[in-house]
This record gives C-alpha cells, structure tokens and sequence, in this order.
C-alpha cells in the first residue's frame, strides 16, 4: 500500500514501464559506450520527462515535486546515466529559469527545455570553488551592451549535450557573496568552447566535461534574476535537487537489491537456493529496510517543497542517507552475487560504480552534515 496520489501514482507507473521498455535493456551497452543516444533523449522529451519543472503554460509537465522524484527513481533503477540527464536538465537546467527568469526568456527557452529538442546543463563548480561556491574566479564584464564571460567551469553534466547553460559568475569582486550572478548563456555563443569528456568511475553514460569561457559575448538581457543575485540562484533549489538526488540513489540501490534477490532464489549452494542461508537472509533484509527508508526520507522533503517549504534540511538528511545507503546496499549485492558480482556481466557491478558519485555531487555527505547541524 502506498499513500501516493493517483496523479503521482500514474507518473510512477508510466515511468516505470517506459523505463524497463527503452532504458533498461540498453543500459549496460550506454555505460560500454559512455553516451546516450539522441534516440532516447528525444523520447524523454515526448514522455513530458525533460518538462517537470516546468509550467503547463510553457509547455512543461510540472504537478509536484513527489511525482519528479518519482520519476528519477525509476528512472535510475534501469540506468543512473539517463537519471542524471533527466534530473540535471530538469532541476538545475530548466528551475532556474522557470524560477528567476524573465517573461521573455521564459517564454523563448522554456518550451524547447521542456520538449527536449534543447538540453540545460549547470555551470557553477570550478577548480577551486566546490563546496565553497561562492570562490569564483570566473568573471563577467558588462561592455557595449553586452557580457564578456572569462572563466573554466568542471564536472558539468550534460556538458557536451547543451544546448543552454546556466552560468554563475563574478560580476562585482569588491561585494563577496552579493558579487556573483547568473547568466543564460547558449552553447553556440562565440567563446564558448565545450572540452573533451571526462573519463569516469561510474554514470558513464551521462557526458560531463570541462566547459571554458573565453572571451563570450552575451546579450545584456541574457541576465538571469537580478546583478548579484546569483548565488541565491544557485542555493534556491537544492530542497528538490537534492531530494531528486536521494531518489536516483534510491532507485539504483533498489535496482541492486532486485538483482541480488532474484539471484539468491537461483543460486544453490550445500544442497538449498542460498536465500534460504540466514546471512544471506539477513542481508537482504537489512538492504530492504534501508532502501524503503531512504525512499520515506525523500519522500517527506519532496512533500515539505510541495507545501510550499524550503526543504533544505529535510533535503540534506535524505540525500546523505539515501546516498551512502545505497553504496552499502550495492556492495552488499555484490556480496550476495560472489565472484560474479564482480564481472560486467552482472548489472551489479554497474549499479555499485553509479551509486558512488550521488555521495559527491550536489553537495558532498560532509557538507549535508554541516548543513543538518547548523539547521539544529
């Protein structure tokens, strides 16, 4: 029994079946190949998965932010690479804009967003300035009508895919914090040069790259919300990022504690399927508890933002459990699995390397800690 809305019922229903149809069985050839390809992407945009942070008045899906994280659950749980297309190009791509942006640039972009025909990526991290997001180096200048954009930006999903980014820059150094503002900047603009493709542990299949800024020109309009209201941007949407953040974790342990049960009921060994040995037992009884209260931890947060809450802290505490969560319950499935579980040829090999990164992006567990303390 679940205590869903039929509406949120129906998304998670519909995702799960276009999930295991046309992600699920090419999962694993996507990670080999470290890229989605364009065919997928542009049935994410006929679902209506690529517009839910978006307004129907804009051409977007947007009902709740239970039915988006949703959504990224059952994604992840057939491929993590296509959940972070989905979650990035919907929550730090698309919101922002949604959120802060003009009537004119909402009408201009969000539609094309929303359908997938274009794609948003997020350009804040830079070498120095992870965690600490507000020590930017990368600087924008206002000359003749228009910004000058200078500045390398890292580890940006969607990077080599983007067709729109949303870029935090220093627009006034002398003011700290209040000196940092957003910028829509399209990926055809002059200077802006897309870098090779990281390699990576996991979420291959998601492009991430460097992205520098040399010299890019920009209209003047192509401001986002106010001059040095960037970071408040930048922080505004972490109750639902985050908690959509908790949910991919969830669906990719979820993910690995089906394949270890499924696995457990056929494997025999002294005479009986080891299911039936109280280690294995027990194991997956522990990996079942801790997924359903990783998923009842998103699942407040998602309905303390659709209350009309921030959600930061309730955000935090569910991305720190869900995410180391669901390495445990990964590295547990390829316990369960022996020898095997260590081959590419079982999914929890893939699902173990996925479930690392949602520990780091979208703020480390170390920073969640920090954040949940200072709430208390």
């Amino acid at each position: 029994m679940d205590f869903l809305t039929e509406e949120q019922r129906m998304v998670r229903d519909s995702v799960r079946d276009f999930a295991q149809t046309e992600i699920a069985p090419h999962a694993a050839q996507w990670d080999r190949e470290g890229k989605l390809p364009d065919a997928i992407v542009g049935k994410l945009g006929a679902m209506g998965l690529l517009g839910m942070m978006v307004a129907p008045e804009y051409g977007g899906t947007f009902s709740d932010y239970v039915s988006f994280s949703l959504a990224v659950e059952e994604i992840a749980a057939c491929c993590g690479g296509t959940s972070v297309l989905v979650q990035v190009h919907n929550a730090v791509g698309c919101w922002p804009i949604a959120a802060y942006g003009s009537e004119a640039q909402k009408r201009a972009l969000l539609p094309e967003l929303a359908a997938g025909r274009q794609i948003g990526a997020f350009c804040l991290t830079e070498a120095q300035a992870g965690s600490e997001a507000n020590n930017l180096r990368t600087r924008a200048e206002l000359k003749d009508g228009k910004w000058v954009l200078n500045g390398e930006k890292l580890f940006v999903c969607n990077g080599q895919r983007a067709d729109i980014a949303v870029v935090f820059a220093v627009t006034d150094p002398d003011l700290g914090k209040k000196g940092v503002s957003a910028f829509i900047v399209p990926a055809d603009a002059p200077g802006f040069h897309k870098q090779k493709l990281e390699h990576k542990l996991g979420m291959r299949a998601s492009d991430t790259c460097p992205i520098v800024f040399e010299n890019c020109e920009i209209p003047e309009a192509n401001l986002l919300g106010a001059r040095g209201q960037g970071l408040s941007i930048a922080l505004g949407n972490l109750g639902s990022s985050r908690t959509a953040i908790a949910a991919q974790a969830t669906g990719i342990a979820r993910a690995a504690l089906d394949a270890a049960t499924k696995y457990a009921k056929e494997r025999v060994q002294f005479g009986k399927p080891i299911i039936e040995h109280q280690s294995v037992a027990n194991m997956l009884a522990d990996m079942q508890v801790k997924v359903n209260a990783a998923r009842l931890l998103w699942m407040h947060a998602a309905q303390v933002r659709d209350a009309g809450g921030s959600a930061v802290a309730e955000a935090s505490q569910a991305k720190l459990f869900a995410s180391e969560m669901a390495e445990w319950v990964c590295s547990k499935a390829i316990q369960i699995h022996g020898g095997y579980g260590y081959l590419a040829d079982f999914p929890v090999e893939r699902l173990y390397r996925d479930a690392r990164v949602t520990q780091i992006y979208e703020g480390t567990s170390e920073i969640q800690r920090m954040l949940i303390a200072r709430h208390l």
